[in-house]
């Protein structure tokens, strides 16, 4: 009998969509590049807290190596490239509180850093899958995307404070949605469920550039400080290091994207929150991004377009629904045609008698979250 862990376990083997502008789970290769500008005066600190990084990142799981390049034109910027057997072990690391310590030391001397993140399509020799393994080492065909790069915050809120946060978040004047010639905001989509908050965004252009530009704004920083009150994980905006270290652990990067080839201007937003279990986030993001892949193939399929976004054992799914969500086929809704695979993967709670579409239909009655916000771009 094959388990859930087994069918998940694998990397997606199949021909990648055209649809599908943004996956981690291919299982090829990983390339990492971290641009730095490092503070005059200070390349040697730089030198031996990146030493210190390089001694425990070695022994961190999917770590293959690691290179440091300073630049021949101006000592100031540093390149560091490393690569990882694939994007899931890197993406548990660096979305770890293990992480959050390592890079501590760094902060005092570097004046600002960019990330960069890969798959290895072609290289100079070498097979693409790895003959002893049987894995792939490099991405099977170029995806093709929207040109929209899609990203995600949590954080929670103290309980009993739900009412008030929703209503600060709610009642905000947009910011201007043009960045620069390059970068602009496409859509805001916030949602609750129980204490926690997530806040999907689209931008189109540079990403880094789009969230400083919105942190920017009076209005947003207006209600940014309005909720400081009601979070559990106290900051404050106007220390750099609170800021930065709260906003690192918000992240929430989106992990899957798939689009139907047919679309609806009318198609409905929803998003699902699933409760993982202690260790199994990545699994069940890969179940859920396989699930949505296959059935965007189906041109009558309900579900046009699916996010799926994760860190550790959050895991959230944004998905644009035809004719709503309580309309569609709960398999397709949850993401999920098992509920073994739900009560194996999520800490929610099975009722043993009650039919399989019932049991599916109350999943995505517990996972839908609260919508607070929708907001489009004018020519997004």
């Amino acid at each position: 009998m094959t388990t859930t862990s087994e069918r998940v376990s694998g990397p997606l083997t199949r021909q990648v969509s055209p649809r599908v502008s943004q996956s981690v789970f291919d299982g090829s290769r990983l390339r990492v590049v971290l641009l730095v500008d490092v503070y005059d005066g200070a390349q040697q600190q730089f030198l031996e807290a990146y030493e210190l990084l390089c001694n425990q990142v070695a022994s961190v799981p999917g770590h293959v190596s690691d290179q440091l390049c300073q630049s021949i034109e101006n000592p100031s910027q540093w390149l560091i490239t490393s690569e990882w057997e694939s994007a899931p072990p890197f993406l548990a690391w660096v979305n770890s509180e293990e992480h959050v310590r390592m890079v501590e030391p760094l902060h005092s001397c570097v004046r600002d850093t960019r990330s960069l993140r890969f798959h290895i399509v072609r290289e100079t020799g070498g097979p693409a899958v790895d003959a002893e393994s049987g894995k792939r080492r490099l991405q099977a065909s170029p995806r093709i995307g929207d040109g929209l790069i899609r990203h995600a915050l949590t954080f929670t809120v103290k309980p009993g404070s739900e009412e008030k946060v929703a209503k600060i978040l709610a009642d905000y004047a947009s910011p201007e949605p043009k960045v620069d010639d390059a970068t602009r905001l496409c859509r805001t989509s916030l949602f609750m469920h129980g204490n926690r908050v997530v806040r999907a965004i689209e931008v189109r252009g540079d990403l880094l550039a789009a969230l400083r530009h919105v942190s920017r704004q009076p209005e947003v920083r207006a209600v940014e400080e309005a909720i400081n009150p009601y979070l559990e994980q106290d900051r404050d905006l106007n220390d750099p290091e609170s800021a930065r270290v709260f906003f690192t652990r918000a992240a929430l990067p989106a992990v899957h994207h798939v689009t139907a080839e047919q679309q609806d201007l009318e198609a409905e937003r929803y998003a699902l929150s699933y409760p993982a279990r202690p260790g199994c986030g990545m699994r069940l993001a890969e179940l859920l991004a396989r699930q949505d892949a296959a059935a965007a193939d189906d041109p009558s399929g309900p579900v046009l377009r699916s996010t799926i976004f994760q860190r550790d054992d959050v895991v959230v799914r944004l998905i644009d629904v035809r004719g709503g969500l309580d309309a569609a086929d709960p398999a397709l809704a949850l993401g999920l045609a098992d509920p073994g695979q739900v009560v194996q993967l999520t800490t929610f709670d099975t009722e043993a008698s009650a039919p399989k579409d019932a049991e599916l239909v109350r999943f995505v009655r517990l996972a839908r979250m609260d919508l607070v916000t929708d907001r489009r771009s004018p020519e997004a």
